[in-house]
């Protein structure tokens, strides 16, 4: 299947789910390990033991800075700029932007490649971790744009909202408390009340 045409500047909506609607994250370190992955591979530097070297580099840093960097890596330039993003177990949603030639097709090839060898590292699993490539459609009309990040942000984490997406509906308030503290969406960043690097917020 041909992708679309993606160029500089573009907005891209990417998805994938499990390979047979399996679970692509199965404990809180799996997601953690998620939201590194979004961290440290939208870089153009790659260290050879990129999560081995980050990990060395956490154990002298402040507590609960889930993201430290090296002081022996260059300074980051992302590969993309994620706008928002959210996990659930056995799917995930990007809203990227292109800022660099080729920036979003070899971060998503970094990133699918390092979440299938973790998961089959970790749970002794071969084969696909998806199914098949991650699915992508630009982003041009203004409409779409503002209902993407409500679908990602919003609907999306109100789907295991505890009681199920109708109970979240009918409790919307109570519901958006509650996925504003869901940890593995970037709904938090927006709301002010969390400030991850993994995003850019620009809200022009």
């Amino acid at each position: 299947m041909q992708r679309e045409k993606i160029t500089i500047d573009s907005f891209v909506h990417v998805y994938n789910r499990g390979n047979r609607k399996q679970e692509i994250v199965r404990d809180n370190k799996d997601k953690q390990h998620f939201l590194k992955i979004l961290y440290y591979l939208n870089d153009e530097f790659m260290a050879a033991n990129l999560f081995r070297e980050t990990q060395k580099s956490l154990l002298t840093t402040v507590i609960n800075e889930p993201f430290s960097r090296p002081i022996s890596w260059p300074e980051r330039k992302p590969l993309v700029k994620i706008i928002n993003f959210s996990l659930l177990e056995n799917h995930y949603h990007l809203f990227l932007k292109e800022i660099r030639e080729g920036g979003i097709s070899l971060f998503m090839k970094r990133f699918g490649t390092s979440m299938a060898k973790y998961f089959n590292a970790k749970y002794r699993e071969n084969g696909r971790l998806f199914q098949g490539p991650y699915k992508m459609k630009r982003v041009e009309e203004e409409i779409y744009f503002k209902y993407l990040s409500v679908y990602i942000q919003v609907k999306n984490v109100f789907e295991i909202y505890p009681g199920g997406y109708e109970r979240a509906i009918n409790e919307f308030d109570k519901a958006y408390d509650w996925a504003v503290k869901y940890s593995y969406c970037s709904l938090a960043d927006w709301a002010g009340e969390r400030n991850y690097p993994i995003i850019d917020i620009d809200k022009d």
